[in-house]
């Protein structure tokens, strides 16, 4: 395998609030002595985030785990509609295909280095120490982890590369969720429960993590029997032995600002609005936070509206399923969900007089000009309507319900590309579906409810206050009777849609194919079981010594 060590200076900045936040400015690139000094070690530890950067909230990031799911298919617009179609064209020289193994390989390099050092830095405190080589391991073990939940068996490797090298092989699947899991337990162990630096590795983020990744190999080939009570027990860890709790509302979760620092956020890809940091300067790594863009319909061509920096930059590249909105989002009444997650009103931002429902109009800057219903209105009552109106039978490639919870209206103008809101890679709400799962799996069906119905009952209108009307909450809880593998699917769609998870939940689960083929009209008619891996990079096999000899192409890839 040819990967080359890179490894970025990186400083850390102080933020505006009491907690300091784990910013990565690049400098400069750095000698292999600096990397063994107390300050080229702790440089070289947050060089290792940086590749998150790489993954997260980015098209790249987006199109791998987004795509080709149950829940979104494909807009009108973008380079890498086959992904989602699962045609031919998505072969091994498909460049995100390519980029992700890289940047991924870049990001274990350089925690090898950090971890493969850490003991010969003894000017450094003992317990500082093991807490940076623990991020580090934490980072490694995340690397590896996404790597074989989209190529499988891969090359593993856990020492430092300095130097270009041809030799490399895939490693058994086994062993590779061995060296995450014996990273992810050290790490535990040394972790601090909270970090001065927002945005470092925890323990209970490691805690989570090795939940995830338990549950994941607990039905891969890799399996132990002891997976899903293990996962069971250290989602529950996480969900009852620190401070974090489930917001009261859904919609406060993805506040913008300080907001996003909050109780039900275990760890949190950094963003920032340092224009350096956030890979503004061509030279630095990631597009920051880019979610924003992705999401969202056509509206500024719509009477009343241009592009604006409220409404987001409509790129147009991920639309919601008809499975999304009428399956997952059908309970409107009790669930909060479908309005806290969607776009149904637009107000003008472009004043004048238009023509709409076949009559004159005059809007003023704030008045209401589109309205997403999400259901079809009496006939009367859109023709009453002085402002667009898109039932779900108008929507197309081009309009459909905008998922919220990326926009970055703090953007300093429309075409600035590089969003600084947070990516919430791990929120308590995930764990405690973890936890439903595992304890379910683990034939604990009671608890597997009681941490299902968490999730639910803040879901609900009036939510977790049980003082007022508790109906909408009733309606809301479910018992043993509606536990499955179906609705903990279901459920982890509407709580998490867009949160870069929904192909590794059908592939865990072994439904990709089966649900695909049902609920996503552009991928079913050509998925198949060999799509639950991506193809080995084409770039890999050939620069490795032996080529498929040594390194095998995944099973359907040419």
């Amino acid at each position: 395998m040819r990967t080359l060590f890179m490894l970025s200076i990186l400083t850390l900045t102080l933020f505006s609030s009491c907690k300091r936040m784990l910013d990565e400015e690049i400098r400069s690139q750095v000698s292999d002595d600096y990397l063994s000094t107390p300050e080229g070690f702790e440089d070289g530890v947050k060089a290792a985030y940086s590749t998150l950067r790489t993954f997260h909230a980015n098209e790249l990031g987006m199109t791998m785990t987004v795509f080709g799911t149950d829940t979104y298919t494909m807009g009108s617009d973008g380079s890498y509609k086959f992904i989602n179609e699962y045609t031919s064209q998505f072969d091994p020289r498909t460049a995100y295909v390519r980029d992700l193994w890289n940047n991924l390989y870049v990001g274990i390099n350089t925690c090898n280095a950090v971890i493969g050092r850490a003991d010969g830095i003894t000017e450094l405190a003992e317990e500082q120490r093991n807490i940076r080589k623990s991020e580090a391991q934490f980072l490694r073990a995340y690397y590896y982890f996404t790597l074989i939940q989209q190529y499988g068996a891969v090359h593993l490797t856990t020492t430092e590369t300095t130097e270009a090298t041809t030799v490399a092989s895939r490693a058994p699947l086994p062993d590779i969720y061995q060296l995450v899991e014996d990273d992810l337990r050290s790490a535990i162990q040394y972790l601090p429960v909270e970090q001065s630096d927002y945005g470092r590795a925890t323990k209970p983020a490691a805690e989570h993590l090795l939940a995830r990744v338990l549950l994941t190999r607990a039905s891969s080939e890799a399996a132990q029997d002891s997976d899903y009570q293990e996962a069971a027990t250290l989602a529950e860890q996480v969900i009852t032995g620190y401070n974090f709790r489930l917001l009261d509302d859904f919609a406060s979760v993805f506040e913008q600002g300080a907001g996003e620092r909050n109780d039900e956020v275990i760890w949190a890809v950094q963003y920032t609005k340092n224009a350096i940091t956030n890979g503004a300067d061509s030279d630095a790594d990631g597009t920051g936070n880019a979610a924003h863009r992705y999401f969202l319909m056509e509206y500024d061509v719509l009477p009343g509206m241009n592009r604006n920096i409220r409404d987001g930059q409509p790129w147009k590249r991920f639309m919601p399923t008809n499975y999304t909105l009428d399956v997952l989002f059908a309970d409107r009444v009790n669930d909060t969900r479908y309005k806290k997650s969607f776009k149904d009103v637009f107000y003008c931002s472009r004043p004048g007089t238009y023509n709409v429902n076949g009559k004159e109009v005059t809007y003023a800057l704030g008045d209401t000009a589109v309205w997403l219903p999400g259901y079809q209105l009496d006939p009367a009552v859109k023709a009453s309507k002085n402002f667009m109106v898109i039932e779900p039978q108008a929507y197309t490639k081009k309009l459909y319900p905008t998922l919220i919870k990326f926009l970055d209206p703090e953007r300093p103008d429309i075409n600035y590309e590089f969003g600084s809101r947070d990516f919430l890679a791990f929120r308590l709400a995930e764990t405690c579906l973890i936890a439903a799962e595992a304890f379910m799996y683990a034939g604990d069906t009671d608890k597997a409810v009681t941490y299902m119905n968490r999730v639910r009952a803040r879901a609900a209108y009036n939510g977790l206050d049980e003082t007022e009307d508790a109906a909408h909450r009733q309606a809301m809880l479910i018992t043993a009777a509606d536990l499955n593998i179906d609705f903990i699917l279901e459920e982890r769609g509407r709580e998490l849609l867009g949160e870069q998870l929904r192909w590794y939940d059908l592939v865990r689960t072994g439904q990709l194919v089966t649900r695909v083929q049902a609920y996503n009209p552009d991928g079913g008619r050509n998925v198949k079981e060999y799509h639950s891996l991506r193809p080995i990079p084409q770039d890999q096999i050939d620069r490795t010594e032996g080529g498929t000899g040594s390194f095998p192409q995944n099973p359907g890839y040419n």
